[in-house]
């Protein structure tokens, strides 16, 4: 599939977002309560990337001012499921941060709805993928697993960077729930590299063009231009590019990271640094994952592909 760098922004940025409040909300059922000032500016920082992941989803609209529609469908599809989940993720922790501000009493509940509408968009956008049968890349529980992970792990490293600024008892166990969550997502992603290396199409050539002849090579396209089936299914990048792409972000998404927060003592700049590190191979991450699924129309436009 062709990325669209819209979604790969639109997902990273609200996964980060995810995990950052979700490990906010750990470290106050764990007593961090009255951190408020950690609490609120890390609910910030969950909107603004949430906000950010927002912002980019509607370059990937044809008709922008139609976006509301997309909720339209919320019966059937986890797309418009998501287009719900987002704003009301969203809601509960500008509710949760805003009481924190406040001082209210109750922000355990309210944190809690946060959490649960949390999951939910984590659901929601892995879902969009995972159901689609025809992608073996991506029909698997390997993806709701590894968005959940890969979010929380980011988050938590985003968190513990936040918190070497003014609430520093925190940054040793969220340094290390980042350095275990970094880990347990590059084997979440390891097993889907596995799976997927060994997939096979289930159709064939002869199977998309109705022909049975055990021997049939595309020789032409059939027509000058393009079209949007060779645009748009296919990435046109070369096998050693998706290597290269592939090796960076293992390095960069998991394992320089962790390497970092198991070397280095957990400073503000080393936080900062992994954070930033782990950020860009994440973004390549995602480019991977939609570059490396295979649509079946490409066997037939194999000439372009």
């Amino acid at each position: 599939m062709k990325p669209a760098f819209s979604v790969i922004f639109l997902t990273v940025l609200i996964g980060a977002g995810q995990g950052l409040f979700l490990a906010l909300y750990a470290c106050e059922l764990a007593g961090a309560a009255a951190e408020r000032g950690w609490l609120v500016g890390g609910a910030l920082v969950s909107l603004l990337l949430s906000a950010l992941g927002l912002l980019a989803s509607f370059f990937h609209l044809g008709h922008p001012e139609r976006a509301w529609r997309a909720a339209a469908m919320w019966r059937t599809s986890w797309l418009s499921r998501e287009v719900i989940a987002l704003p009301l993720f969203m809601a509960t922790v500008f509710a949760w941060g805003f009481a924190h501000m406040l001082g209210w009493p109750g922000t355990r509940w309210l944190g809690a709805l946060a959490a649960l509408a949390c999951l939910a968009l984590f659901l929601c956008t892995a879902m969009i993928y995972a159901s689609v049968r025809f992608l073996q890349e991506w029909a698997s529980p390997l993806t709701l697993v590894n968005y959940l992970l890969i979010g929380c792990a980011s988050g938590s490293l985003l968190a513990a960077a936040l918190a070497s600024l003014s609430a520093p008892a925190w940054v040793e166990p969220l340094a290390l729930a980042a350095l275990l969550l970094t880990l347990a997502a590059l084997i979440g992603r390891t097993a889907a590299l596995l799976r997927n290396a060994q997939l096979r199409p289930r159709s064939t050539l002869q199977t998309a063009i109705g022909i049975k002849h055990p021997a049939i090579v595309q020789r032409a396209q059939g027509f000058m231009g393009g079209s949007f089936n060779t645009r748009e299914f296919f990435h046109g990048r070369s096998a050693g590019m998706l290597r290269s792409v592939k090796w960076f972000f293992l390095a960069a998404g998991f394992v320089l990271p962790a390497l970092l927060l198991l070397v280095l003592p957990a400073s503000a700049a080393v936080l900062a640094a992994a954070f930033a590190i782990q950020l860009a191979g994440l973004l390549a991450e995602r480019w991977f994952f939609f570059a490396q699924a295979n649509h079946p129309q490409n066997l037939y436009y194999q000439a372009i592909s």
